[in-house]
């Protein structure tokens, strides 16, 4: 029997706690593979702080420089107040933002940013310059070893300069990809701000104008619509892809997730063209195919989480106007506005909503049928082993529900028995899925297997409406499982790519061998690690290859699907057009794609063939 104790309660100091949970406040560590791993969330920290400083008029240009794993951030604002530099970077809850003076409408309010980013480097280093004078203090790991006040000549503003702990972080590597597309959003959402990598210059103009054009892979049905007022910026188009692509900020943080700004925006949008068209279309058929940014500035935001991907905000200001209200008024004036001096807009998206609610209406009777059939196949029985929780409320997705779409009865078996069931579902597909590409919309609810997908994901009428934070396709390391995924991705690029834009669809990384001796069993999911396991091990231990995912274990399984689980997010870039790519793939030009996998195949795979 376990005591309970006054020896059990510990208080940890800032620095420690922020190690023990980084979870808390940069969400996951990574090594850098995904544009959320916490790399780029400790340099998003810096940043905020950075064009804080200009959105409250104070220095032009930011500078980052990232050489040998060492990222600098260097802005001319007006720099930390000296004698104040040492606990803004290590004193939890003290910052300049808190009384909405210094700072009126920033990211960064609850004075942590800068401190997890002090906490989990190896090596940070601040620095501000003052009027001709300078106080710099070095840390690691948050305890601070060394400090020095002087006089300089450079310029007002702040240099930070950190190293991410790779004891916390492991091998990790910057994706510059990732990072040029974060401070293109920067630049986008602050017209005139020059930011600099490594000498690569990323400036905007026009806005999120810039960043809308920027976006399409091909022309849309009409030139962008560019709304701006106070604190608010709009831009919109159509293009003729299902589903929407609506990117949303918050004083210049890009909430993925949406929020409060987002529901508010498509509410606005399809309320405001119903009432100049003076016709009562269904709001599916306004945003079909919209493609939107919207950003939104407001006064002690409110977001779900220290990674402020979901603004949670209701008001723009204690006592003020609603979030939903500041929206609504600003799309009811300025896009009825526009689209009265712009007939020949109005009617292109005139002629889009009709074609998009003839399509609807056309597959209305087809629907229906569709739902009976999706009942009477016993849904929750047959095909999909649901988990006990999808929503921590009766509004909000839970972030951790994960739906496993996978092949055969074996593998199925194999997660469903070492999967959590309070937040792990499986979904079981029979045999390979139809080839999509080219089809309309009327397969998916002809097709049994897409339909009964569909359903359980609950995405038929809208995706806020989706069951499962996480979509993971979880097929065998084979040319059947790798087809499979190929046919599920074109599914889901054709018929729902916001799933995709929005970061829920992953691809699940499994072992492809296990080695081991008596003392240890190391699993490798490359032929590296495989080379490795076998250095370390020592003299012919054993080697098994899986080929299939009813080859792993139920107790193995667990290994890897629990909290080391190893998952590949399906991205789409601002240069993937997403018809070209599934015509490539998945069309009827077989020679095109034989040809480009003989002048692809990777040397690794002839070696091995070759042993």
């Amino acid at each position: 029997m376990s005591t309970y104790t006054e020896n059990d309660i510990k208080t940890l100091e800032w620095n420690e706690h922020i190690r023990r949970r980084p979870g808390m406040y940069i969400g996951k560590l990574g090594d850098g593979s995904s544009p959320d791993d916490g790399i780029y969330v400790l340099l998003k920290e810096v940043m905020d702080n950075s064009v804080d400083e200009y959105a409250m008029g104070y220095g032009k240009q930011i500078i980052i420089t990232i050489v040998d794993k060492v990222v600098t951030v260097r802005d001319y604002g007006r720099g930390i107040p000296l004698d104040s530099l040492i606990i803004a970077a290590s004193k939890m809850n003290t910052g300049a933002k808190y009384d909405n003076k210094a700072f009126k409408k920033s990211v960064g309010l609850n004075g942590v940013g800068i401190k997890a980013v002090n906490a989990l480097s190896v090596e940070f280093k601040i620095q501000s310059f003052r009027d001709g004078e300078s106080q710099m203090a070095i840390f690691s790991k948050g305890v601070i070893t060394g400090q020095e006040r002087m006089l300089s000549n450079e310029k007002n503003g702040t240099l930070v300069s950190f190293i991410a702990d790779p004891e916390l972080f492991g091998h990790y590597e910057f994706n510059r990809e990732f990072i040029e597309t974060m401070l293109r959003n920067y630049s986008y959402l602050n017209s005139g701000l020059i930011i600099k990598l490594d000498g690569k210059e990323f400036v905007s103009k026009n806005g999120l104008l810039d960043l809308l054009n920027e976006s399409l892979t091909k022309e849309p049905n009409y030139p962008p619509i560019h709304l701006k007022g106070e604190d608010i910026e709009i831009a919109i188009t159509h293009g003729n892809d299902y589903g929407e692509g609506i990117s949303s900020f918050v004083n210049g943080q890009y909430t993925t997730q949406g929020g409060t700004h987002m529901a508010a925006f498509r509410e606005a949008v399809a309320k405001t063209i119903k009432e100049f068209y003076k016709r009562d279309f269904d709001p599916s058929d306004i945003r079909q195919g919209m493609i939107a940014a919207v950003s939104i500035k407001v006064q002690e935001p409110v977001f779900e989480s220290q990674t402020k991907t979901k603004l949670g905000s209701k008001e723009i200001a204690p006592g003020g106007m609603s979030v939903r209200n500041f929206i609504g008024d600003f799309l009811k004036e300025k896009l009825d506005n526009f689209l009265h001096k712009h007939p020949e807009t109005a009617d292109a998206i005139l002629r889009k909503i009709l074609e998009s609610e003839k399509e609807r209406k056309a597959i209305s009777g087809i629907q229906k049928l569709a739902r009976e059939r999706a009942k009477k196949a016993n849904l929750h029985n047959k095909k999909l082993r649901d988990c006990r929780i999808h929503y921590t409320d009766k509004h909000e997705r839970s972030l951790e529900s994960t739906l496993f779409i996978t092949e055969g009865d074996s593998a199925s078996g194999s997660i469903t028995k070492s999967r959590d069931v309070m937040t792990q579902a499986v979904f079981s597909l029979r045999g390979k899925p139809q080839n999509s590409y080219g089809l309309t919309k009327k397969i998916v609810y002809e097709n049994e297997e897409f339909n009964l997908l569909q359903a359980a994901l609950n995405i038929e009428e809208d995706l806020e409406n989706l069951r499962y934070n996480y979509i993971v396709m979880a097929t065998d390391a084979d040319v059947d499982g790798m087809h499979i995924r190929m046919l599920l991705l074109a599914f889901f690029l054709q018929f729902f790519p916001d799933l995709v834009r929005q970061g829920h669809l992953y691809i699940l990384q499994t072992p492809l061998f296990r080695v081991r001796n008596k003392k240890e069993t190391i699993y490798c999911y490359s032929e590296e690690e495989r080379e490795k396991a076998i250095k370390k091990l020592g003299v012919n231990p054993e080697i098994t290859r899986f080929k299939g995912l009813g080859e792993i274990s139920p107790d193995e399984f667990k290994n890897f699907i629990g909290e080391s689980i190893r998952l590949d997010r399906v991205r789409l870039g601002n240069d993937d057009n997403i018809p070209e790519l599934l015509e490539f793939y998945m069309g009827k030009n077989t020679l095109d794609r034989q040809n480009f996998i003989r002048a692809n195949l990777r040397q690794e795979v002839v070696v091995d063939e070759l042993r």
